[in-house]
């Protein structure tokens, strides 16, 4: 492999492609549904903050149909929601529970994010390293600049 060869990303099995596209389905489908129902009709009086997260799960909920599509495409979106609820569960809800401030509102959120863990085990961990890790980045000017 020279320096600009992309190295040969390995396979990823139809089942775990399928079961990625369900994860994107109900992403779109269970928090798309609630959360642009919220942001359509209960959004007049929110604080600015509850707004905004509101709208970055509408977008994301919206960017997930396209992942039912093409879920090996739109893996980093998925890496995402894997990132934010882990962030949360281990630095806001763990911490909130150690502390002994855990309360109706954490442990709401915490029921929302616990089933990420399933994703932890259908993402192709394997092509994500090969894809986003191993592959050489995508060069900052044209060759020969």
């Amino acid at each position: 492999m020279t320096p600009h060869q992309a190295p040969v990303l390995p396979a990823v099995a139809m089942w775990r492609i399928n079961v990625m596209r369900f994860l994107f389905l109900l992403m779109a489908l269970v928090m798309g549904s609630v959360v642009w129902r919220q942001v359509l009709f209960e959004s007049a009086d929110w604080e600015w903050n509850r707004g905004l997260a509101k709208a970055m799960l509408a977008a994301l909920a919206l960017l997930s149909l396209l992942g039912v599509r093409y879920p090996l495409q739109m893996l980093p979106l998925m890496l995402y929601e894997i990132a934010w609820k882990t962030t949360w569960l281990l630095f806001i809800a763990l911490r909130a529970w150690l502390n002994g401030k855990w309360n109706a509102n954490i442990e709401a959120l915490f029921h929302d994010c616990i089933g990420i863990i399933v994703a932890y085990f259908i993402v192709p961990w394997r092509y994500v390293w090969t894809r986003y890790f191993a592959q050489p980045a995508e060069p900052w000017r044209k060759a020969g600049s």
